[in-house]
C-alpha cells in the first residue's frame, strides 16, 4: 500500500516538473489563435453549409 502511494507522489514531482518546462503562450497569441479557430470554424460551417444546401438542390430536382 505504501509502494502506491510513493508512486502518487513521485508521478505529482515529476508532473510539476514537466510543467515548469513547457513554455506557455503569451496573452497575444492565445488570443490570435483562439480567433483564428473562430474564424476557420465560422468559414468551414459557411462552406458545408453551401455544399448541403447544393446537396439538397440537386436530390429535390432528381427525385421530384
Amino acid at each position: 500500500m505504501y509502494a502506491m502511494f510513493e508512486k502518487i507522489g513521485n508521478f505529482v514531482r515529476e508532473s510539476k516538473q514537466e510543467l515548469k518546462k513547457v513554455n506557455w503562450p503569451t496573452r497575444e497569441e492565445t488570443i490570435r489563435y483562439t480567433l483564428f479557430v473562430i474564424g476557420f470554424s465560422v468559414l468551414l460551417a459557411a462552406f458545408l453549409g453551401v455544399l448541403d444546401f447544393v446537396f439538397i438542390q440537386i436530390l429535390q430536382r432528381i427525385v421530384l
